[in-house]
């Protein structure tokens, strides 16, 4: 999920599919490889992958749940198929986000069931303010998280950009994808919602909060 609000140039690139496994005959030990990377249990930073794994894959469930809460109070509207479309890519990207934590062995947050009641209730509550707080909503958490997006593509291109070139693919496409979000957010008449200013900035707020400790617990 830049807080700048710039709208990010169109990414096109193809997203590699699946990993490699091979399993040890004896010691059980699984060796996992992005297809074409550098990528492997054995050679990764585990803190830096685990929490980006981790905090990732939170706050694309979080999106999932605010786009449903969206969807319950405006999917009959004439803005429901806009939603709807944003709220197909977030599943995307939180199914990619659940196939890494599989394959990088990573555990999910503990806070799972607060994300669940917190990102459906924040999502509903913002659109039973209209349209325009609904697309408020949006602008905020998907301005969020494309900073945080793009404070980790620097991690790791301090790290090691080769070895970790497509974590870096999935994450650059996905902020892109969330910048679009973004403007989409705003042409639906996001700066037109009540007291829209406070508004986003108290959403950011939690977002920081969700953020740090999602990658914590």
């Amino acid at each position: 999920m830049s807080c700048t609000g710039a709208a990010a140039a169109p990414c096109l690139w193809r997203l590699r599919q699946g990993a490699r496994r091979s399993l040890s005959a004896y010691g059980r030990r699984i060796i996992v490889r992005f297809r074409s990377s550098g990528m492997t249990l054995d050679n990764i930073n585990r803190a830096v992958v685990d929490r980006i794994i981790r905090v990732d894959h939170a706050g694309e469930y979080g999106a999932n749940r605010i786009y449903a809460g969206q969807m319950a109070v405006l999917g009959r509207t004439g803005v429901g198929p806009v939603i709807q479309k944003m709220w197909d890519q977030e599943k995307d990207h939180l199914k990619k986000f659940s196939e890494l934590m599989v394959t990088f062995r990573v555990r999910p947050t503990v806070l799972m069931p607060f994300w669940n009641v917190l990102g459906f209730a924040l999502g509903a509550g913002t659109a039973l303010l209209g349209k325009e707080g609904a697309m408020a909503c949006t602008v905020a958490v998907e301005e969020s998280i494309a900073h945080h997006y793009n404070n980790q593509i620097r991690k790791l291109m301090e790290e090691d950009p080769e070895k970790y070139e497509e974590l870096l693919q999935v994450i650059k496409k996905f902020r892109d994808e969330e910048l679009e979000h973004h403007d989409t957010g705003l042409e639906h008449d996001a700066e037109l919602a009540p007291a829209y200013a406070v508004l986003k900035s108290v959403i950011q707020a939690g977002c920081k909060v969700a953020i740090y400790l999602s990658e914590r617990l």
